[in-house]
């Protein structure tokens, strides 16, 4: 065995959460010997080498390898099991448990797949206590026992469980040694030891890719959670679901039935989402019900956690996961129709299943997953003791943190609010799972951030199959009772360089100069930020000569109209630091005086500039407005930038008689009659 250097992140795990830590590169070197998921290796592993000495490992390593090949049933070797607990008595075997009611004989009867055995005597006080056994079965260290007498009978059934042990961890004081050991570490470095935790190397991820595993990490800690997660094929969407918990339950494509997933109605046994803390729906596109009212009755689970069976009303706390490959890029998903396409056909475009979706994990931003690269050689939590400790974080909400803290916006409805309080639960749980820590305001504005954007997302879908109704997708949030708004988007949709609907923050303007000399008029955004001081700095090196006087100008106005633009603020006792970005031939920077006034006067109010909006207008000292050469190519021009309003002088009015009507109809033109009109126009109510 190969001893690893012990990084930073691995010393504040040990002197943390010494006992409860396994390194991941010895449970893949199992897992992949031995017909067995992650976390049955990982349960003996914790059991014998919990420990950061490479002795206790070495020792350990010894005894799970021995148990591991005496005790997993490779192909083949079904017969060997049987004949060895005939002749030699019991033997022990790690197998997937499964048992029925044996309606004939008023028993139940167990089956163990790796030995391809049917009909095994089960005591019925154990499938009592372990009703996992009923539905898909589940992993345990199962002793098994030969009569050779009952051999002899007719229908006999000589195999037995004398006893069973399942496998995964129930130890009462879990959550206290978790939060207890989270003290230890920074926010940042919890983070990284949660993903190093599931198997993954955070190190050789970037920061879009952490938090698509944070995002897939939530349905473990809060009750019915619903997750979509789409991408291209390779990026270990379904690892989690499969390999880290025996609390989760993956179904790949194919037929879902009712009685399967909630309640069968013949015998009354619960479904999946009773037994699971978490049902994934894997390569989701070929997922059907067996029935009609299949898609309706998940719909109203999704809706209320309740399905009902007959006259009764079954409550159910499994969320639902699902998982599906794009075969194209996100850019040509949109093109093509959305980001919900793979889903089914009767799920596709029903916006009212959409809404249940309570966030869309990215899938794009998460790499194809390269062994060497993306998976980690370090130590991480035992993943029994991992899920144990998300099971029981189930139990408790954190939405109370966020009161008297976070505001959100008007364009949030009763389930987009809902959505992404479960989200920001679900993260505050992963992040600080002892409720008494406290929250700094960073780590709450960024978890709040990845909650909006990720049902921002479920909302962009909707808007793209009905526009009517989800008309406003503009979600934004405001940090405490004094905090300024701020709205959050889809990377995916928005880029920094497109004009959107989405208002800007305050001090930002997008603007057209009417341009001069061989350059036409060309599109610039302005950025302003303002802090204690004077004047005005110009961040742009070199300064463009025509930019400092735009600045000139629009800084001189805000002094002499300060009374009407800014009420009993003073202007002069901030400094304003400006940056100009231009998009086209020309970067002159001449021309701006009233996209700069309204980018001071936003940043001085904190008041957003409104959304999909160009500012034109050139000033002079005194504050008139000067004439506008080329209004026609401007419009033109914000068309072509996809802008949905323009803000124009009055005068320029009627040089637009010229204008083509298809670009009338293309987008809409204010006028203002001066510079403090204009103003007002310019920036959010």
């Amino acid at each position: 065995m190969t001893s690893i250097e012990m990084d930073h992140l691995d010393q504040v795990a040990a002197a943390a959460l010494d006992g409860y830590l396994v390194r991941k590169d010895l449970v893949r070197r199992y897992s992949r010997q031995y017909p067995v998921p992650t976390y049955v290796v990982e349960f003996l592993l914790g059991r014998y080498c919990a420990s950061t000495d490479p002795e206790e490992i070495e020792e350990g390593l010894a005894i799970v390898e021995k148990q591991l090949q005496g005790r997993t049933v490779r192909t083949g070797d079904e017969e060997l099991f049987k004949s060895r607990a005939r002749d030699d008595g019991p033997v022990k075997l790690i197998d997937i448990v499964r048992a029925k009611l044996d309606t004939k004989n008023d028993c139940y009867a167990a089956e163990l797949p790796s030995l391809a055995l049917k009909g095994v005597q089960i005591a019925d006080s154990m499938v009592k206590e372990n009703e996992r056994m009923l539905t898909d079965g589940f992993y345990a260290e199962v002793t098994l026992e030969y009569d050779a007498l009952i051999a002899q009978e007719k229908n006999g059934r000589p195999f037995r469980i004398a006893a069973i042990r399942p496998i995964q961890m129930s130890k009462p004081d879990v959550l206290s040694v978790f939060a207890k050991g989270r003290e230890g570490f920074t926010t940042e470095e919890w983070r990284h030891f949660l993903i190093r935790s599931v198997g993954l190397e955070p190190t050789a991820l970037d920061e879009r890719a952490q938090r698509v595993v944070l995002l897939r990490m939530i349905p473990f800690v809060e009750r019915n959670y619903n997750l979509v997660e789409l991408g291209p094929r390779g990026t270990g969407k379904s690892h989690i679901y499969q390999q880290i918990s025996p609390y989760s339950h993956l179904i790949s494509g194919g037929k879902a039935t009712v009685a399967k997933m909630f309640v069968n109605n013949a015998s009354g046994q619960r479904g999946l989402v009773c037994q699971y803390d978490v049902v994934c729906f894997d390569e989701v596109s070929g997922i059907s019900f067996d029935s009609k009212d299949g898609v309706n009755i998940m719909k109203g689970y999704m809706e209320s956690g309740e399905f009902s069976r007959g006259k009764e009303s079954i409550r159910a706390e499994g969320g639902m996961v699902m998982i599906g490959n794009f075969d194209v890029d996100v850019a040509q998903q949109q093109r093509i129709g959305h980001l919900l396409s793979p889903l089914p056909p009767e799920m596709r475009d029903d916006t009212a299943f959409q809404d249940r979706i309570h966030a869309f994990a990215p899938g794009w931003d998460f790499p194809k997953l390269n062994p060497g690269e993306h998976l980690t050689d370090h130590f991480g939590l035992v993943s029994d003791f991992l899920s144990e400790c998300w099971s029981r974080l189930r139990q408790s909400s954190r939405v109370s943190a966020l009161q008297g803290r976070v505001f959100w916006g008007g364009a949030l409805s009763g389930r987009d609010i809902n959505a992404v309080q479960k989200t920001t639960s679900g993260l505050l749980k992963l992040l600080f799972p002892d409720p008494e820590m406290p929250v700094p305001d960073e780590d709450l504005e960024w978890i709040v951030r990845l909650a909006l954007e990720s049902r921002r997302r479920v909302k962009e879908q909707q808007k793209r199959c009905l526009k009517s109704e989800f008309r406003n997708t503009h979600f934004s949030y405001t940090m405490g009772v004094d905090g300024v708004e701020q709205f959050v988007a889809t990377p995916e949709l928005h880029s920094d360089e497109a004009i959107d609907g989405d208002p800007l923050p305050p001090g930002q303007v997008w603007a057209v100069g009417p341009g001069g000399g061989e350059a036409g008029a060309g599109l610039y955004r302005i950025e302003v930020a303002v802090g204690p001081g004077s004047g005005a700095k110009i961040l742009n090196h070199p300064q463009p000569p025509a930019f400092r006087e735009s600045v000139k100008v629009g800084e001189q106005n805000l002094y002499t109209r300060a009374k009407q633009l800014v009420g009993d603020r003073d202007p002069r006792s901030h400094e304003f630091s400006i940056q100009l970005r231009p998009f086209d031939a020309d970067k002159s920077g001449a021309g701006l005086g009233l996209p700069l006034l309204i980018a001071l006067v936003g940043s001085l109010l904190e008041r957003s500039t409104r959304g999909g909006m160009i500012v034109v207008g050139s000033l002079n000292l005194g504050g008139s407005i000067e004439m506008l050469p080329n209004p026609v190519a401007i419009s033109e021009l914000a068309v072509d930038k996809q802008a949905t309003t323009l803000l124009m002088p009055v005068a320029a009015r009627r040089a637009l008689n010229d204008l083509p009507d298809d670009i009338w109809t293309k987008i809409n033109i204010e006028f203002y009659s001066d510079p403090t009109d204009g103003v007002f126009k310019g920036l959010m109510e």
